[in-house]
C-alpha cells in the first residue's frame, strides 16, 4: 500500500468544482497577455492581471529580451554567488536602487525568493518581526522559515501594531514587515503611522513593493515614496512580474544590509541566476516607467471610473483605492459561479477563495491595466453589473 498516494488522493476538491462546472484556474491562454486574450480559441477581456502598465506586450520590452538573449544566450547556468553575475544584472540593480531611493539592491530569480530569502535570514532568533495579518503568502513563508519570534497584528490596524511592538524586547530587533499595497484587497499600507510607531519602538520596516511600484509615487517609485517615508524604510522589496513586465525581484537598502544579504539569503545565493532576458525586460519596462508618465495617468483615470462604476451599482469594494478593486462575494461555490458566468461573458477574472482569504471574505479581484480603454472597462462594468443581479448581490 503506498500510503502517500493514499493520503494525497483523498483531496478531491478540484475534481469537485470540475464535475459542477465551475473550476477556474489553469486556464490556456492562447495569446499574448494583454487587455484582450485569447482561451479556447474565444476572446475575453483580461481583468485578471497584474501587468498595471500594460507593459508585457510593449515592443521594446519585447525586443530588449529578445537581444539579450542573442547576446547572453538563454539562461545563466548558475547562481549569481558563482558564475551567473551578468554585467547587465549589476546595471539594472543600480539603477533599481536609485529608482527607489536606496543606496544598493540586489536581484532574485522571483518575488517570492526575494521575501522568502530575505525575511528568513535578516532577524536572529532573539529578534521579533511584526507582521500584518493579510500580508501576501511569500512574506508568511519568509515568516515560517525564519527562527525569530513572530507577532502578528490586525490589518492595517494600528493599535493592534502598537500592542505587538510593546510585546517586543526593547533591546532586541523588531522587524515590522507589510505589503505596501495589499494584493487581493487593493488597499494602502498606513506608512505614516507605521513610520511613527517604528520609531517610537526603534523598530525597522520592510515594505514589499510589488503592486506599488508603477501604481503609486512619482513616475511609479511606489507606497514608500508616494508617502515620502522612503528614508525612513529600511528594506523596500520589489517584483518584475507586475509593473516591470517580467519575471524577478529585488531588494533595495543601504550597502551594509544589501552587502549582508548578498551572502546569506539562501534564495539567493542557491537559486540560478534570473535570465538575461527577463533582466532586459525589466530594465526596458524601467525606461518606459520614466518616460511615458501617461501610462500612470491613464492607469488612474481608469481606477477612478472604475471605482465610482461599482460603487453606484452597489458593490462591495472594501476600503480599496487603487487599480486592485476587490468585488466581495462572501461565499466559496458562489464565487466560483460567477467567474464562470463572467468568462462566458467575455470578462476574465480571479476568485480569491477560501483558504486565501477567511470563507466570509471571498472575493473576485477585478485589476486594471494603463492599457485598457475606457470603452472596455465600461462593457466589464454592464457585465458584471447585469450578472451580479442575477444572483441577487446587488
Amino acid at each position: 500500500m503506498n500510503l502517500l498516494r493514499e493520503k494525497l488522493a483523498k483531496y478531491d476538491t478540484p475534481q469537485k468544482a470540475k464535475a459542477a462546472g465551475i473550476y477556474p484556474y489553469f486556464r490556456e491562454i492562447e495569446s499574448d497577455q494583454d487587455t484582450e486574450v485569447i482561451i479556447n480559441g474565444k476572446k475575453v477581456l483580461m481583468f485578471g492581471s497584474n501587468a498595471y502598465l500594460g507593459l508585457t506586450n510593449h515592443p521594446k520590452v519585447k525586443e530588449a529580451a529578445i537581444e539579450a538573449t542573442r547576446k547572453y544566450g538563454t539562461g545563466c547556468a548558475g547562481s549569481r554567488f558563482l558564475n551567473g553575475t551578468l554585467d547587465i544584472h549589476v546595471k539594472l540593480e543600480e539603477r533599481l536602487a536609485e529608482f527607489v531611493g536606496k543606496e544598493d539592491a540586489i536581484t532574485f530569480s522571483t518575488g517570492f525568493q526575494v521575501n522568502a530569502g530575505v525575511i528568513s535570514c535578516i532577524t536572529g532568533r532573539e529578534d521579533t518581526i511584526v507582521w500584518d495579518e493579510l500580508n501576501h503568502a511569500s512574506i508568511i513563508t519568509g515568516i515560517r522559515l525564519s527562527l525569530s519570534n513572530r507577532l502578528k497584528y490586525r490589518h492595517n490596524d494600528m493599535e493592534s501594531l502598537e500592542k505587538q511592538l510593546q510585546k517586543c524586547d526593547p533591546d532586541k530587533v523588531k522587524l515590522i514587515v507589510m505589503d505596501g499595497v495589499f494584493s487581493m484587497e487593493g488597499d494602502i499600507a498606513d506608512l505614516p503611522e507605521i513610520v511613527r510607531l517604528a520609531k517610537k519602538y526603534n523598530a525597522n520596516i520592510m515594505v514589499d513593493e510589488a503592486h506599488g511600484i508603477g501604481v503609486l509615487g512619482e513616475q511609479g517609485r511606489g507606497t514608500c515614496n508616494h508617502f515620502n517615508v522612503t528614508d525612513d524604510v529600511d528594506l523596500i522589496m520589489g517584483t518584475f512580474s507586475k509593473s516591470f513586465a517580467s519575471l524577478g525581484g529585488f531588494i533595495a537598502s543601504d550597502k551594509d544590509t544589501i552587502n549582508y544579504l548578498r551572502h546569506h539569503a539562501r534564495t539567493y545565493i542557491f537559486s540560478a541566476s534570473c535570465t538575461p532576458a527577463s533582466i532586459a525586460a525589466a530594465d526596458a519596462a524601467l525606461d518606459i516607467m520614466l518616460t511615458e508618465p501617461e501610462r500612470i495617468e491613464n492607469l488612474w483615470k481608469l481606477t477612478r471610473h472604475a471605482l465610482d462604476g461599482f460603487s453606484n451599482m452597489g458593490c462591495e469594494i472594501g476600503s480599496t483605492s487603487t487599480p486592485i478593486i476587490p468585488l466581495f462575494i462572501r461565499d466559496n461555490d458562489l464565487t466560483f459561479t460567477i467567474v464562470r458566468d463572467l468568462f462566458e461573458a467575455g470578462i476574465f477574472v480571479n476568485p480569491v477563495v477560501s483558504p486565501a482569504v477567511a470563507p466570509q471574505d471571498t472575493l473576485i479581484r477585478f485589476s486594471l491595466m494603463a492599457t485598457h480603454t475606457i470603452e472596455q472597462l465600461d462593457f466589464a462594468l454592464d457585465t458584471i453589473r447585469k450578472i451580479f443581479k442575477q444572483h441577487n448581490l446587488i
